[in-house]
């Protein structure tokens, strides 16, 4: 299978690259790590005149028509900078639901910019994000009003509205909530805010087609763990590049540590781990594009191995930094942090092998 990137992919990737480089840069990752709100405003409009939260979005919407291979790029982008802001909450995930969900205006709205959305999925406990929702949703007197909590949703305290998925006599069902309002939580990761949702007593509005919801959600939960696998690679490309500038520089015993056996050797099995990673990630947003009968377990996969690898490439760019890694003046923490993050959202490693597992030895 071919790899490459067509025309159209590589200058989509160029020009990623390059306004990130310009308007959005490490620096402005850490301006926000401690700004609650986590985003500039003027940075997000720009986001929104260069089309890319509509990436995902048919044009008959008013999005791009992209895909899946689309949206990697610019993830991997993304990741190298640790991009704050609400793009995989909004451009990524909500927009992936809407559109699975057939929520044709609220596809539109997302792709605009008009509004931003996010989607209230995970709680606590540990295993498949979707096996474990336990909110619930039930009609009173002619409305909808949920129960439960979600705590962990991103950008929850942001969002112009949030898709909650609750459990109701059906099955899963999806549920819009305007105006969510989090609570803002601390997390590892704070280039990436999340927030807290009480649901109890709240009123939602019924979204997508009549019953279970279950695949469908199974669906977004994958497409969107790709793209955090692409935003996994960017990271640890970033942080390799940070590790290996640093090992030329930095002098011991009269010469640069990147002569050493020991340093060479680390440098090329994070180099190594990096490249395993990508023609997984490649292959499965590949599938989800081309709904290839593979899609699931690549899906699984991508996201097992891009988390493995990130967590080591990140933690192993630490180390050959030594002990200025530890500190705050050094971006590799960064990247760390937003690793293992990213390794926690929608599914393990765990999880996602053990998914594998199942779809290998019991496939459907």
């Amino acid at each position: 299978m071919d790899f490459t990137f067509t025309d159209d992919q590589q200058a989509l990737c160029d020009s990623v690259a390059a306004w990130l480089e310009d308007r959005a840069p490490i620096g402005y990752a850490r301006s926000m790590a401690d700004d609650d709100r986590g985003f500039s405003q003027a940075t997000w409009d720009e986001m929104v005149k260069l089309g890319w939260t509509g990436l995902l979005v048919p044009d008959r919407l008013g999005g791009l028509g992209l895909g899946m291979i689309e949206a990697a790029v610019v993830m991997e982008q993304m990741g190298r900078v640790c991009l704050p802001g609400p793009y995989f909450s909004s451009a990524v995930l909500a927009t992936l639901a809407a559109v699975r969900l057939g929520e044709d205006d609220l596809a539109t709205a997302l792709a605009s910019g008009a509004r931003r959305g996010t989607v209230a999925l995970d709680e606590a406990g540990a295993g498949d994000p979707v096996d474990r929702v336990r909110a619930r949703v039930e009609r009173r007197s002619g409305r909808f009003v949920a129960s439960g909590t979600k705590p962990l949703t991103l950008d929850g305290h942001t969002a112009d509205l949030a898709i909650v998925v609750a459990r109701t006599e059906h099955g899963l069902g999806s549920f819009l909530l305007e105006s969510p309002g989090g609570e803002l939580v601390p997390t590892l990761d704070p280039t990436r805010k999340a927030a807290r949702l009480d649901l109890d007593g709240r009123a939602v509005i019924p979204v997508g087609p009549p019953g279970d919801h279950t695949a469908l959600w199974r669906r977004v939960v994958e497409d969107a763990s790709v793209a955090l696998s692409a935003e996994l690679l960017g990271v640890a490309e970033e942080s390799y590049r940070l590790a290996v500038e640093y090992a030329k520089q930095r002098v011991a015993f009269d010469r640069p540590i990147a002569s050493f056996q020991a340093i060479k050797h680390r440098l090329v099995d994070m180099y190594h781990g990096i490249e395993l990673a990508r023609v997984g990630v490649h292959f499965a947003a590949w599938a989800s594009d081309a709904d290839d009968p593979e899609r699931s377990r690549a899906s699984a996969m991508a996201k097992s191995y891009a988390a493995e690898m990130a967590v080591k490439v990140t933690g192993d760019s630490i180390q050959v930094h030594g002990g200025v890694g530890f500190t705050w003046a050094c971006d590799a923490h960064f990247f760390y942090k937003r690793a293992k993050q990213d390794d926690l959202m929608l599914g393990s490693q765990g999880v996602n092998r053990r998914r594998l597992a199942h779809l290998v030895l019991e496939p459907a």
